[in-house]
């Protein structure tokens, strides 16, 4: 437990002066704030808060993906059975997967129409003149992550150009999910299911920072899945630590090995990437009846190889993202620590989409393309998705070309705008390894497909390779790849070439839903990994007593006589340092006058921990922590009131309580990330 020890000494060495601290953001509003009194690092016992929890019936897990979702769900009483949700209607030739297109459609008064599969095909057939006044979102996920300045106010883009609330859309979404389970859930027990029943947990890349973490809790609430006074029924999950928690769980008949080191049922490495994918899909396919997984109460087969100490990193490829996790498996009860925080970045499998339409920019013109999308949405949609079922061929050793086949009014609407035909463009294009063919398709050559791929896939190995630069991964003993992304040849193939020397590669056989799954566990059991890491370094500024020569002297403030120091950083907690689920930051604050009944206190972080001011170059305000007074003072309120707040930064988001010292009640709470 060293790790704790080293995070309560950190803490220690600012203890000298309690009292003599005041925010000095504060400062700016002509009041002197507050007083942080003595911080200290504590670790709170987990267990003694469990017993008041309330009982669920139901875990069900949302997996609101980029490129698809899907939900799965458990009954406590038998956790070892998952089920799937059921099929989905609709559903597209050489795609087979249990999950739906993360696809809205609104209709004109911007009114929810319909999602997934669904959507998309009443899209499509929809007359051209109508269907640009239907608003039809896709791959909508993504912007959470690329938008840096998320609010609660971040506009999406319709396919038709115009502009809707993300929170509405993702309410929608979400919305839809829990109707959808909610109604399967009667369906199988035969009598109503209540919403109060089911403990929802929603899944969100790793890398995700706070406030897309906090607008998902908010458009939950919109939803109707949970609410603010019962937070509880709402857990948000990381994708890749899903992933493992499931990973821990399989049988060697539920993964394929890519590694050069053995052979893995009667294959040899270099089958293994085609013929065992192949095999594992049949077995898939056969299964697929039934929609129950049984998450046998064992260690898996993998597990028992692995000794307390061994590391594995999690690849989480997905539509959007691709995350990269390191854990380390704490024995006798196979609990995980996190060794390394989170990271990876947009290297989804809609880099390749991308690099598609700049290909279709380049021989058809970006004029024509950008016009094309906004006038005939629905046909770009088609051909997007007949794109997608030939990405899906792609394999390293393909030696037939691809053909993509072009919709009608493509050809139509290109001969309009150029006043020349698509085949002519081709041929002027210069680009050679496409070509026409006469039935109407663009026939690509799979090194022209490889290309494609290529730009993605090279950011996932070189992201992965710096990760193994670093001391803590040096003596991994497994990778798991797992999400959508994963079933690319391609992408194995990289990987296996890369890293197959350094550690065994292992794919579960139905990687698409290993993170749903994982979900589902991580919902009977949120307590399963004990150890995280911060991303960020996280405080708040406070005052300090000023000492000549260690303090600069343009922070020097005097106030009643006394020498401050402003805008000293108070850190509450370091970037990649090591926090245990139950541990608190503790800080004591105190209002500027007793009659204050507010108090916010901004919060700052940073991505290196080396920081002394608030004014350091790249530190930046990232939220607030508002503590509400009201209604918590007696008759007798103490000249110097005490507030205590405790945060967590242990589990996947950050939490905060408070306490009045003086009458022992608790205080109203709110750590911002969003409307700050």
């Amino acid at each position: 437990m060293a790790d704790k020890e080293a995070g309560g000494s950190d803490s220690g060495s600012r203890e000298t002066a309690p009292t003599s601290a005041y925010s000095s953001p504060a400062r700016s509003l002509g009041d002197t704030g507050i007083t942080p009194l003595s911080p200290s690092h504590i670790v709170n016992d987990t267990d003694s808060s469990v017993s008041e929890q309330q009982v669920f019936l139901v875990v069900v897990a949302i997996d609101f993906g980029t490129t698809s979702s899907g939900y799965a769900y458990s009954f406590t009483k038998e956790p070892e059975c998952i089920h799937v949700m059921r099929r989905w209607e609709g559903g597209d030739p050489g795609v087979s997967n249990q999950k739906t297109p993360t696809t809205i459609l609104l209709t004109p008064e911007r009114k929810f129409h319909s999602f997934g599969y669904a959507a998309r095909d009443f899209y499509h057939d929809l007359d051209p003149y109508y269907a640009t006044q239907w608003l039809y979102l896709e791959k909508f996920a993504m912007k959470l992550h690329t938008t840096g300045d998320l609010t609660m106010d971040t506009d999406l883009t319709a396919a038709n150009g115009k502009k809707v609330k993300a929170l509405e859309i993702f309410a929608y979404a979400l919305q839809y999910f829990k109707e959808q389970a909610l109604k399967e859930l009667s369906d199988q027990a035969g009598s109503e299911f209540e919403n109060s029943d089911v403990r929802w947990v929603i899944t969100v890349p790793a890398i995700w920072k706070q406030p897309a973490k906090q607008f998902m809790r908010q458009a939950a609430y919109q939803a109707g899945l949970a609410s603010p006074e019962n937070s509880e029924q709402l857990i948000i999950a990381l994708e890749p630590e899903a992933a493992s928690i499931y990973c821990r769980k399989l049988r060697l008949h539920q993964m394929i090995e890519l590694s050069s080191k053995a052979a893995v049922n009667g294959y040899s490495a270099s089958d293994t990437v085609g013929a065992g994918f192949a095999q594992a899909k049949e077995h898939i396919r056969r299964n697929r009846q039934s929609r129950t997984f049984l998450v046998e109460n064992v260690i898996g087969e993998i597990w028992s190889e692995l000794e307390e100490g061994d590391k594995y990193v999690v690849v989480d490829s997905g539509g959007g993202t691709v995350d990269l996790t390191v854990h380390q498996i704490r024995l006798p009860e196979g609990h995980l620590k996190e060794l390394y925080k989170a990271t990876g970045g947009p290297y989804g499998s809609l880099g390749v989409d991308y690099e598609f339409e700049k290909l279709l920019c380049k021989i058809f013109g970006e004029d024509f393309i950008e016009q094309f999308k906004i006038k005939r949405p629905a046909a770009w949609v088609d051909l997007m998705i007949a794109f997608e079922s030939r990405k899906r061929a792609a394999a390293p050793d393909r030696t037939n070309p691809l053909n993509i086949t072009l919709p009608f009014s493509f050809i139509d609407y290109y001969k309009k705008f150029r006043g020349h035909s698509v085949e002519h463009a081709l041929r002027k294009s210069n680009v050679d390894f496409v070509k026409w063919s006469s039935q109407g398709m663009l026939r690509m050559s799979p090194d022209a497909m490889n290309a494609l791929f290529k730009p993605t896939i090279d950011s996932i190995i070189e992201h992965l390779r710096d990760l193994f630069q670093k001391p803590e991964v040096s003596t991994v003993k497994f990778l798991f790849l797992v999400g959508g992304f994963a079933e690319a040849p391609l992408l194995q193939q990289a990987v296996q070439a890369a890293f197959g020397d350094k550690c065994r590669i292992i794919i579960p056989q139905d990687v698409g839903l290993t993170i749903l799954k994982g979900a589902v566990l991580f919902g009977l059991d949120p307590a399963v990994i004990k150890v995280r890491r911060s991303p960020l370094t996280y405080g708040v500024g406070v005052l300090n007593r000023y000492v000549e020569g260690k303090h600069p002297p343009e922070k020097l403030l005097v106030k009643d006589g006394t020498r401050w120091c402003t805008d000293v950083f108070d850190k509450f907690i370091s970037a990649d340092q090591s926090v245990a689920l139950g541990e608190l930051v503790k800080r004591s604050y105190t209002p500027a006058k007793p009659s204050q009944l507010v108090i916010v206190i901004n919060i700052y972080s940073a991505e290196h921990d080396s920081v002394s001011f608030i004014t350091d170059p790249g530190v930046k305000k990232c939220g607030t922590l508002r503590l509400d007074l009201t209604g918590t003072s007696g008759a007798a309120v103490p000249a110097r009131r005490e507030i205590q707040t405790l945060m967590q930064f242990g589990d996947t988001e950050i939490k905060a309580t408070a306490v009045d010292i003086a009458t022992s009640k608790s205080v109203k709470v709110g750590i911002d990330f969003l409307n700050y």
